[in-house]
């Protein structure tokens, strides 16, 4: 019996005739897969599953989603992002969501991860996507114990993030790093050369006009702020407020991002 395959017209352009045929007829289809968006286990042979096409500008890499998650399409990535995309989208899952390995840093006393908040922001009248960044716990310098408080900041800085007194001012773009929306969801941060430095364990949901907006501006403005300084916020006036108040108290620092996918 052929697997539950779906390839769309886009991705049939892209992989030819001969090899979509050949994964309808399950010559070349897999057995199991872990679905490129909520990476749990998918089987084709059980439950329709679409065919995921990732295009950089000299290779390709044609993943697997559960249908019910995302359709059969073509996701155009820069060629130095495609390797740490993939691996973001279709790596192991991790232990926490959304957990992330924030290297080059390091958590102290405890491991910590980075908690990553989506929203619309002001800046001189008009709405920009951001993304807050706020780890668990204190992080220290690759290499210390971290008795000497939390280097969060520091080490932003000295990757180029820039320190924000006034959330009204667009901060300055970072060399190499991108924001990765795939399939309307958001996976990852990516440092220079396409790796991970956040990735969701599970793809993120966005909001409809957040995922305009950065389609529209292909820019997503990166806040970070260390533990504490920000908190769950669950109205995005009330995200602006802790913004501006970390602002005040020197505990904020950003970057403008160009956004990778779509």
């Amino acid at each position: 019996m052929p697997p539950m395959l779906d390839v769309s017209e886009d991705v049939r352009a892209e992989i030819g005739d001969e090899e979509a045929d050949r994964l309808l007829a399950g010559d070349s289809a897999p057995g199991s897969y872990d679905c490129t968006s909520c990476r749990t286990p998918g089987d084709p042979e059980q439950e329709r599953t679409s065919t995921v096409l990732f295009v950089g500008e000299e290779t390709a890499v044609l993943a697997f989603a559960h249908a019910s998650c995302i359709p059969s399409q073509v996701v155009q990535l820069a060629e130095d992002q495609l390797q740490g995309a993939v691996r973001s989208i279709t790596g192991a899952p991790r232990a926490a969501a959304p957990a992330v390995d924030p290297a080059p840093l390091d958590a102290a006393p405890n491991q910590a991860v980075l908690g990553v908040t989506s929203g619309l922001i002001l800046v001189n009248g008009d709405l920009h996507p951001a993304l807050v960044v706020e780890p668990t716990a204190p992080i220290a310098r690759p290499g210390t114990t971290g008795g000497d408080g939390d280097d969060f900041l520091p080490l932003l800085m000295e990757q180029g993030f820039a320190p924000i007194h006034d959330v009204n001012g667009l901060p300055a773009p970072l060399q190499g790093w991108s924001v990765l929306l795939a399939m309307g969801k958001l996976h990852a941060i990516l440092q220079a050369g396409g790796v991970a430095w956040w990735q969701a364990h599970q793809a993120l949901q966005v909001t409809e006009g957040w995922r305009t907006a950065a389609n529209k501006s292909k820019t997503v403005l990166v806040f970070a702020a260390p533990v504490g300084a920000i908190g769950q916020q669950p109205r995005e006036d009330l995200l602006r407020d802790a913004l501006e108040k970390a602002a005040a108290r020197g505990l904020l620092v950003a970057a403008a991002m160009p956004l990778a996918g779509t």
